[in-house]
């Protein structure tokens, strides 16, 4: 197996802004982006394989004919040959509705799928961007539902103002949501299901108001409160600096400007590079060879064991795997 690189899923929506398309140097012409899945298993956004011998694949055909080859044998096995993780880029021009995911007990019982943790990686911002994450406040269940009939639920989340580099992990239950001005690289378990608690009385072009989940939401939700909800770490040059580690996935940030190689031969997984700023070489123990550039992602199968990695000047990029 090679390395693979996928065709971006451009998805508009209401709140989308204008910087995906740029940001991935695509031609082509598609009015507010809110997302591009990168690299997707969930069921009718399978990702296209754009490069090399399985061009035109998608990843649940790779994972039909790989198996642990592409994913690694324990991965393959618990997760029953779906692919695990789904890898967003996020540009919010506006607000978006403030929502929850089930956790995998309540997901898989409600819903038969899995749940939703997920982390942010803030890329860049506009001038007063900030988000939501987590209760500012101790709330009952009861309370919860009547701060959503009375317009008051934004009183009482913690609200963030966001810079370049920020991370917050989200593990399924913490109410959260996109602010405008916020553009995120995002990385969760591959679950589509979303809990929408509120959206400001928007209505769409239609004059319609999109449905909320409240009675749903109210057992998802996990009412622990905590003093801060961002994630702390320092910054460093030439080296990965690991964000987050759960039982979902392990990711690290890498500012690069030397080379480096990456030992994954103790590692029974995929991995999967998501690119913010600058580019690099890419090179993998069996010499394949490709350039990622900011806005690319790229899918190591877990049969590579090292990864050359040489920037053109310098690369700052995600690292990510389970």
């Amino acid at each position: 197996m090679y390395p693979l690189k996928f065709k971006p899923i451009l998805k508009s929506t209401i709140w989308g802004g204008n910087k995906i398309i740029p940001f991935k140097h695509l031609d082509c012409r598609q009015e507010q982006v809110g997302e591009s899945w990168e690299i997707s298993d969930v069921k009718g956004d399978e990702s296209i394989v754009a490069n090399g011998a399985d061009a035109g694949k998608n990843l649940t055909q790779l994972m039909n004919e790989y198996k642990e080859k592409l994913v690694g044998k324990e991965n393959y096995e618990r997760f029953h040959g779906e692919f695990p993780l789904l890898i967003k880029f996020i540009d919010a021009q506006q607000d978006l509705s403030i929502q929850v995911h089930p956790d995998d007990e309540l997901a898989m019982k409600r819903h038969n799928s899995r749940g939703k943790t997920e982390m942010w990686y803030v890329i860049g911002t506009a001038e007063g961007a900030h988000l939501r994450s987590g209760l500012s406040q101790k709330i009952t269940p009861e309370e919860y539902a009547r701060r959503i009939a009375d317009n008051t639920i934004c009183d009482v989340l913690a609200d963030y103002q966001i810079h370049a580099g920020d991370v917050f992990f989200l593990p399924a239950g913490r109410i959260h949501s996109i602010g405008a001005g916020s553009f995120i690289a995002e990385i969760q378990e591959t679950s589509n299901i979303t809990y929408r608690i509120y959206d400001f009385n928007r209505k769409d072009k239609n004059g319609n108001t999109r449905e909320l989940h409240t009675e749903l939401s109210k057992d998802a939700i996990d009412y622990t409160v905590h003093e801060d909800y961002r994630t702390h770490y320092t910054p460093k040059q030439n080296e990965g600096v690991e964000l987050v580690k759960c039982r979902h996935f392990t990711t690290s940030v890498y500012d690069l400007t030397e080379p480096m190689t990456v030992d994954y031969s103790e590692l029974d997984s995929f991995v999967i590079y998501i690119c913010m700023e600058g580019s690099c070489k890419v090179t993998d123990n069996e010499g394949n060879e490709l350039q990622l550039r900011a806005g690319e992602s790229v899918l190591f199968p877990a049969t590579a064991q090292t990864i050359d990695i040489a920037p053109e000047g310098s690369v700052k990029f995600l690292e990510t795997y389970v």
